[in-house]
């Protein structure tokens, strides 16, 4: 959530931000109802003010025997003015908490401004497209003959969109999970395994309420009213909610891998059949906390930890910085990996290094300080490290030779009990 000080102090090149992201946003309603707020404040200030007035000179006529039945009825009728002014006032704070809550965070300066995902800026790539000497397929195709997933039985269980690994599937999902944590906890992360299920403060904290309700999915009865988590990032976050931690312990680096849940309403197609696009994913989740001054040099650390997961597996990604349209709502900058994914012929994101600023944690009331200094809000950065699913179709397309096998990298080996390929 924005500071409601920098809407006020330079309404005009905020909201031209703001717009880069989402060209919806307007902010005149915010600050007439964010004015109107401070009015009826400073109204009830006042009112408050002149009833403390009238009791002390209640006081003082009675000490002196005096008739003070008029003053006790104006301070009663000060006291119902107070009542209306409040109950008013907390409503209008409630409408411009739901709107603040719509505005999505600020790109950072420098960020390129486009509403187009072409536009995205190629940073570096690693290593060349694959080329094949013979009709090359596709992980559905690849998969009528080695049995990795099956999609069928999963929608007699769910519906459709919804994945069942088997076999020697299953056990390269395990291998690839556990691969990526072993890397992320050398590098310092630790390990969580956190709930599934969260608050709807949670998810409101991390962004994903009140704008993406239709996204997620819930459990909504007269004994909870709890979200399944669209990524691990809201739990991580949920954590530390309304929590101050002591400066000296950040940053707080955290890694979990949980199955994500999303409904993709709207965002399916043909294209993006099998496990490019599904209801339910596993990821392993990168999160920190950090001061203002320490998240730079997180951001990059995330960065180069889900950079040495995919040169590990020896696939072929490019780096790209985010335009402003393409950033996410909470984020502030974003740079995505990206694999090639030859079925499909073109690239897809495997994982998203996220820099939110203090967005996040000032929806979360979640602050940081050092002895007696004032409390500030903490920065929070996410990042995929990352999202299995794609991952393995870049793996089976990439790797695939003519007779349908498909060569498994050297780093996984040791993950899958010495198999070296599928076939």
């Amino acid at each position: 959530m924005l500071d409601i000080k920098l809407l006020r102090k330079d309404p005009d090149a905020v909201s031209a931000k703001l717009q880069t992201k989402d060209p919806s946003v307007n902010l005149a309603p915010i600050l007439k109802i964010d004015d109107e707020v401070r009015k009826l404040k400073t109204k009830g200030e006042d009112l408050k003010n002149s009833r403390n007035l009238l009791s002390k000179q209640i006081g003082e006529k009675k000490r002196a025997g005096e008739e003070t039945t008029s003053l006790m009825q104006e301070v009663s009728g000060l006291g119902s003015q107070i009542s209306a002014l409040d109950h008013e006032r907390t409503e209008k704070e409630k409408e411009l908490f739901d709107l603040l809550s719509r505005l999505p965070n600020l790109p950072r300066d420098g960020a390129k401004s486009s509403p187009d995902p072409s536009d995205n800026v190629v940073l570096r790539e690693h290593k060349e497209k694959p080329t094949f000497s013979f009709p090359h397929k596709n992980h559905v195709e690849l998969n009528e003959k080695l049995a990795l997933f099956d999609f069928k039985r999963a929608a007699k269980a769910s519906g459709s969109n919804w994945p069942a690994y088997r076999g020697n599937g299953a056990k390269l999902e395990w291998a690839l999970l556990n691969y990526m944590l072993d890397v992320h906890q050398e590098n310092g992360f630790e390990f969580w395994l956190p709930p599934l299920l969260v608050r709807p403060e949670i998810v409101h904290g991390s962004g994903n309420l009140p704008k993406f309700e239709d996204q997620l999915f819930k459990i909504d009865d007269e004994d909870y009213h709890l979200y399944l988590i669209p990524t691990s990032e809201a739990a991580l976050m949920g954590l530390h909610y309304d929590e101050i931690i002591h400066k000296e312990e950040l940053p707080l680096k955290y890694v979990s891998y949980t199955p994500c849940f999303r409904r993709e309403a709207g965002a399916l197609g043909a294209q993006e059949r099998g496990l490019i696009r599904m209801h339910q994913f596993n990821k392993v989740e990168m999160f920190a906390f950090t001061t203002p001054e320490q998240s730079e040099a997180i951001f990059e650390e995330m960065l180069a930890g889900a950079e040495e997961l995919l040169k590990g597996l020896d696939l072929h990604y490019r780096v790209c910085e985010l335009v402003t349209g393409d950033m996410s709502f909470a984020a502030a900058r974003t740079i995505d990996l990206e694999v090639w994914l030859p079925g499909q012929d073109r690239y897809y994101e495997v994982s998203s290094i996220s820099h939110c600023t203090d967005f996040q944690a000032r929806r979360s009331h979640i602050r940081f300080k050092c002895k007696q200094d004032k409390p500030e809000y903490c920065h929070t950065l996410n990042g995929s490290g990352l999202a299995t699913s794609r991952l393995m179709v870049a793996l089976l397309e990439n790797n695939q030779r003519e007779d349908g096998s498909v060569e498994l990298p050297l780093i996984l080996h040791k993950y899958l009990n010495g198999m070296k390929e599928l076939k």
